[in-house]
């Protein structure tokens, strides 16, 4: 009994590497994933450079981090087409490390940051990722996108200050006492950087738009003999050879005063390589390992912290664009790291000559793309409580630091749901959350009263951020998609923001799979608040109907109209 519960145990762990090679492998896939990578490591390039600068340390230290830690995630984790690397998310709590305690003092927080998120796989707290609030996502998501446009303003107008502080408001005012110092032909080489950056997403978007922008920019730039800061004017030429094995000193005496900044670390690596593990698994029709993948984003924090890098997560932008690139395996990760070492190999006595001005032009677009400015304003429209958590965090994020708003918008988000529970406590008493019809049904003939290619599942009590996330696993227990999905919502008495963002996520997935979407027995609470956030019957797609009887009705019409139609 114990052997086979250490084996179920260790099962969690296996990396997707492992579990694909032991398939069916072949040249094609290598060749897909090949090119794959390729396509990823171009996108990489000048995003790891733009992050480590935008992080107040020196370009290779990005590419040091997306090659050996982009390596690990893919060949030890549990998603089979992650990305890893730096992302822009790290860019404030790194900068306000680096200032306050060295670069010696990053390394300490990216290793504890990496034996804490080992430690959470081990115990399995992968799945837990999974209940984190949308409101409070959404909130430090936004506000890392102000503060990374923040810290742009220098480099983007070329402004001639020795540094920027750390802090939103300080940082500003030392922009407003230099604003004289604006330099035009760095204000050219951005809105030229930017320029090239929309045309090319519009014009050709599969081409790699912030590559090209820097190509541009560097050729105007030094075509025209601008006037300009450079990549080799600030930091020198960029080191040609292997990231090498380094242990600088680390003030191991300060560990207690890093610990909050490594938790704070640890927390956006796990969330943001569990949410890209997601979006992936939602691109290709997989299911990744949730644990697996936060012992393997631990190990790569580890992996870049010793050879001089910065702390990495699962990148959702480069992930995305592996899958879309045709990617098959992790080895499409393990690829693109390699593609990256050849490039900083070969390229590296050109890079110097790239104007920081143009890296600006790309984070300015990076912090625009993760302001989820519609989830934003779409959040604003959920009740007060939602409400709450979002500007809340958001203003902590920008104002103060992302440990403090993360801490503080978990315990807000935690208290509006005490006070909602409270609420519904007499409905919801005793009651499972979702239960299949025809299963501890009130009516255990219901199951037979389906007509062919219809399905129904009842959920029964408050649809929150804490359940939103079991509405993903009900498509997943057909093995063929039903013409109908009936779901039940009489028992639902009180629904949030991530209940209807876990609604319009089904509504997704049922629309890729051919399925018309019935919800019957809406409460007032539940049809305001899907009414405020949006969510709208569509022909075809999405009804709300009164009760059990009359989406049995509508859904022998529909089933019976799309087998005419000839879909399934």
């Amino acid at each position: 009994m114990e052997a086979t519960t250490a084996r179920q145990y260790s099962r969690l762990f296996v990396p997707k590497l492992f579990t694909v090679l032991r398939g069916s492998y072949g040249w094609s896939d290598l060749h897909s994933d090949a090119l794959a990578g390729l396509t990823v490591a171009i996108v990489a390039l000048p995003l790891a450079m733009a992050l480590a600068i935008a992080s107040g340390t020196t370009p290779e230290k990005g590419l040091y981090t997306a090659i050996v830690a982009g390596f690990l995630i893919s060949a030890l984790g549990g998603s089979r087409v992650q990305i890893g690397g730096p992302t822009a998310a790290f860019i404030p709590v790194v900068f306000v490390v680096i200032t306050r305690f060295g670069f010696g003092g990053l390394i300490l927080c990216t290793l504890l940051a990496g034996l804490m998120l080992i430690a959470a796989g081990l115990l399995r707290l992968g799945t837990l990722m999974k209940y984190m609030p949308h409101p409070v996502i959404t909130g430090f998501t936004a506000g890392i996108a102000v503060s990374i446009f923040s810290s742009q303003v220098k480099d983007a107008l070329g402004l001639q200050m020795e540094s920027v502080p750390a802090e939103f408001i300080p940082r500003w005012s030392a922009y407003a006492k230099h604003i004289a110092t604006v330099q035009p032909p760095a204000i050219a080489l951005t809105v030229l950087g930017l320029g090239a950056i929309v045309a090319v997403r519009r014009w050709r978007p599969g081409w790699p738009s912030f590559l090209i922008a820097l190509l541009v920019c560097t050729l105007v730039c030094a075509g025209f003999g601008l006037q300009a800061e450079t990549i080799g004017s600030r930091f020198g030429a960029l080191p040609s050879g292997f990231p090498e094995f380094a242990f600088p000193h680390i003030p191991f005496e300060r560990t207690r005063e890093l610990l909050p900044s490594s938790f704070t670390i640890a927390f956006l690596a796990g969330v943001e390589s569990l949410l890209s593990a997601v979006v992936a698994d939602g691109m290709i029709g997989g299911r990744h390992r949730s644990n697996a993948e936060l012992v393997a984003q631990g190990v790569a924090n580890v992996g870049s912290a010793l050879f001089g890098g910065l702390p990495a997560t699962g990148a959702i932008a480069r992930t995305a664009t592996n899958v879309r690139a045709g990617a098959r395996s992790p080895v499409a990760g393990m690829l693109h790291a390699a593609f990256l070492l050849l490039f900083m190999l070969v390229l590296a006595p050109y890079m110097r000559y790239v104007p920081l001005a143009a890296l600006a032009a790309v984070l300015l677009v990076v912090a625009w793309n993760i302001s989820e400015y519609e989830h934003f304003r779409h959040t604003l429209s959920a009740p007060r409580g939602d409400r709450l958590v979002l500007l809340l965090t958001f203003g902590l994020t920008v104002f103060f630091d992302l440990t403090l708003a993360i801490e503080v918008g978990l315990v807000v988000a935690a208290f509006v749901f005490m006070f909602r529970m409270a609420e519904a406590v007499e409905v919801s008493s005793g009651v499972k959350l979702i239960e299949e019809n025809g299963e501890e049904s009130t009516h255990p003939d219901q199951r037979a009263r389906l007509p062919a290619g219809v399905e129904a599942f009842q959920i029964s009590g408050p649809l929150f951020f804490g359940a939103a996330n079991r509405l993903d696993e009900l498509l997943d227990q057909f093995p063929k998609p039903p013409r109908v999905f009936i779901l039940r919502m009489r028992l639902v008495p009180v629904i949030d923001a991530s209940g209807v963002h876990a609604l319009k996520t089904l509504l997704e997935r049922c629309r890729r799979r051919g399925t018309t979407l019935v919800i019957s027995g809406l409460q007032a609470q539940p049809l305001r608040v899907i009414g405020q956030m949006a969510l709208h019957p569509r022909e075809g797609e999405l009804y709300f109907v009164d009760d059990f009887d009359a989406s049995l009705a509508l859904a022998r019409t529909l089933a019976g109209a799309n087998a005419m139609d000839g879909t399934t």
